[in-house]
């Protein structure tokens, strides 16, 4: 991938350098994260987030419950407990992964057509 990265750069014309370093680089992890929460639907994210937090704790107590119960039946519905929200957590904030993975294909999306753009606006 760096030798295809290499190619690009060297056939790049000065403005295309300019323009890739004003709009070209990524935010960071942290920032990408920070975008989730806005928009039309930072609602959801929120409501997600904080359904993953919870799922979570009551996982953890759950667990903490499965070892310290001295009934075999007792434990083995903690357990079962345990593993349900354990894979609720696991599949919400996977929920949350891919839209962030759709923004940042949108966000290369939006590169690409103001390329296009720069492109039609110099040709005759």
């Amino acid at each position: 991938m760096s030798k295809l990265d290499d190619l690009i750069e060297q056939s790049l014309s000065d403005e295309d350098r300019d323009l890739l370093a004003r709009y070209g680089q990524a935010p960071g992890y942290l920032r990408q994260v920070q975008t989730l929460f806005g928009g039309s639907l930072g609602w959801v994210m929120w409501l997600v987030m904080v359904a993953a937090l919870v799922a979570f704790a009551v996982t953890v107590f759950a667990l903490y419950q499965l070892f310290t119960v001295s009934e075999t039946l007792q434990a083995v519905r903690w357990g079962v407990v345990a593993v349900i929200l354990m894979q609720l957590t696991t599949f919400l904030r996977g929920f949350m992964g891919t839209h962030l993975q759709a923004n940042r294909t949108l966000r290369e999306l939006k590169r690409l057509e103001l390329r296009l753009v720069q492109l039609n606006s110099e040709a005759p």
